[in-house]
This record gives structure tokens, sequence and C-alpha cells, in this order.
């Protein structure tokens, strides 16, 4: 299930500390569809995103693109790189224009020595996303695939959902063939479902992106 938590930031670091990390970081901009990084690439540090979403990706030969997280400003991407310096474990490509800065592993690890309480914050974080990683592994394994596709539509509503009489508009970057895989579902699967759901009135489609009309019906179908 697609995620969009903020468990990717360093919120908890004291100020001064996340100050110096990205004080002399290298800035990076991405246009809709640019690639930050691909799976195998070198981890060689990670980026801070200010401006814009990113969409992180796994491949599978039963669905081409499987969406696990759709981050947003202020999170942290790729820093698992900066821990281990393994090559990435997934794909990150941008949803909108973004700004980033980017902090190298070498920086990275000259910092942490300085202030080893840094390692203390990143151990909380990575606790964190076991537990994120535990609730999604249990939703894929129990959930049905209709439940599946309006946990993603609630949770893009709830994270990125701009509220309009009486309605929910999801941004018009996302797409079906994002909203199947983000739910981990077969994008002709997840075309059934939206019809489906639109001829009940639960959402409507639009020309570049779909409305929630009745999220406490759709909310129902989680527990079908």
């Amino acid at each position: 299930m697609v995620e969009l938590s903020v468990s990717g930031t360093w919120s908890g670091l004291p100020a001064e500390i996340a100050s110096a990390l990205f004080a002399r970081a290298t800035l990076r901009r991405l246009q809709v569809g640019e690639t930050l990084f691909h799976i195998g690439d070198v981890g060689d540090g990670c980026y801070s995103l200010d401006v814009g979403l990113l969409k992180v990706s796994l491949i599978s030969p039963q669905i081409k693109e499987r969406i696990i997280a759709v981050l947003t400003p202020g999170t942290i991407v790729g820093d698992l790189a900066v821990i281990d310096g393994l090559p990435r474990s997934a794909s990150v490509a941008a949803l909108t224009n973004c700004e980033l800065r980017f902090l190298s592993r070498v920086s990275f690890e000259r910092l942490a020595q300085e202030r080893p309480e840094i390692n203390q914050h990143l151990v909380k974080l990575l606790a964190a996303r076991l537990r994120q990683a535990d609730d999604t592994i249990a939703s894929l394994a129990f959930l049905p695939v209709r439940a599946r596709v309006a946990r993603a539509l609630l949770s893009l509503a709830k994270h990125l959902g701009e509220k309009t009489e009486g309605a929910i508009l999801i941004p018009r970057m996302i797409t079906q063939g994002d909203i199947a895989a983000m739910a981990g579902v077969a994008r002709e699967n997840t075309s059934r479902i939206l019809n489906e759901w639109e001829r009940r009135k639960l959402v409507t489609r639009l020309s570049s992106s779909y409305r929630i009309d009745d999220q406490a019906k759709l909310e129902g179908e989680m527990e079908v």
C-alpha cells in the first residue's frame, strides 16, 4: 500500500545539526517524470526534498511498477545509502517539478563522527520504517483487492487531496496507472473497480484526475 507519511524525515534532529548537515548541500532540480536515481545505482548520499512530489517504485514481472511511497516536502530521500553505502534499493522519480539538496555520504560520515547523537536518531527512524513496512505487508496479505484500491485513494485524499464543494480532488499528476501501482493491483482490475465506484457515485473520473464524492462509502469499501 502506498505510504505518504513523514517517517522519512529527520525532524527529530536538533536544529543546529539538521542545519549543518545540509549547509553545503548541492542543489538539484527535477522536471516532471525525470528520475532522481534507479534501483541498483550507487548509494553515494541522500537528498532533502524541499519542493514537489516524488514517487518511490519497485518493478515486478507481474506488475510493471509498484509505487511503494509518495514523498512530500520535508522528506529525506535515499538516506539508507548514507548508513550502509549499498546500491539504491528502489527507483525515485518526480511526480511534479522538484527541488532537492544533496548530502554526500562522505559529508554525513564526517559530521556523524563529530555528533554521534545523529546515529541514535537514525536508529529510531529505521525502527519507525520497520513498523510502517509491517503495516504495509499486513495490508497486502489480508486486504482484498478493492480495499487496497480504496486505501490508496484515501491516502492520496488525506495527504494530497484538495477539498472542493463537498468532495476531494486527487491531484491531476496521479494517473489510474499510479493508483494501480500504489495499491499493488493490476491496472485492468483497478479500472474495473473505479468504473464500478463511478456508477455508484463514490468517485468521478475527470479529464485529468479523480474526485472522491463520497468518502464515507469509500471508507466502507475497506471493510468489504
